[in-house]
């Protein structure tokens, strides 16, 4: 098999210009980046199919290739890869209009929350999962256990009396 040089060179580009672009933090430059990604894979994909032949139907041959067959499963490859690609394009583009609609800035800025939670101690007090029955100083479980409500909840079910 032997592989075309230019395609070669254009799916790679195509893909470090997606990459470069995917790092940059404006929406429509996000998008693009993911457009020049996936166009890249599909020249990939078209590569990985081999070198062209004849349709793959049975019992038809081409004057130009006669019994080479070229590889269906790389065109059905590329036909998903377009499909999907499609349809995350819509997506990003209702995301990219409902981030207009409300803020009319394209650049999306850092998480102040996720920012508070990155500086959060270390401490086992200040873990997610700490509740009030852990020991306050080694964050271990207490004795207590948790204790979400009044005594009967915390007792197993008994049988109904009948009255």
């Amino acid at each position: 098999m032997e592989a075309n040089l230019f395609l070669l060179i254009a799916s790679g580009s195509l893909i470090a210009a997606g990459t470069y672009l995917m790092l940059d933090r404006v929406m429509t430059r996000m998008l693009l980046g993911i457009l020049l990604i996936g166009n890249g894979a599909n020249l990939l994909l078209l590569q990985a199919g081999g070198a062209a032949g004849s349709p793959p139907i049975l019992f038809r041959d081409s004057e130009l290739h006669g019994d080479e067959i070229s590889d269906p499963l790389a065109q059905a490859m590329i036909l998903t890869a377009i499909v999907i690609s499609m349809a995350m394009t819509a997506f990003i583009l209702a995301l990219a209009y409902r981030q207009y609609r409300y803020r009319t800035a394209d650049i999306i800025e850092d998480d102040i929350e996720d920012a508070a939670i990155a500086a959060r101690p270390a401490t086992a007090s200040a873990a997610p999962d700490h509740d009030a029955s852990d020991d306050p100083a080694t964050g271990r479980l207490t004795a207590e256990g948790d204790s979400f409500g009044p005594k009967s909840f915390e007792e197993p079910v008994t049988e109904a009396h009948d009255d």
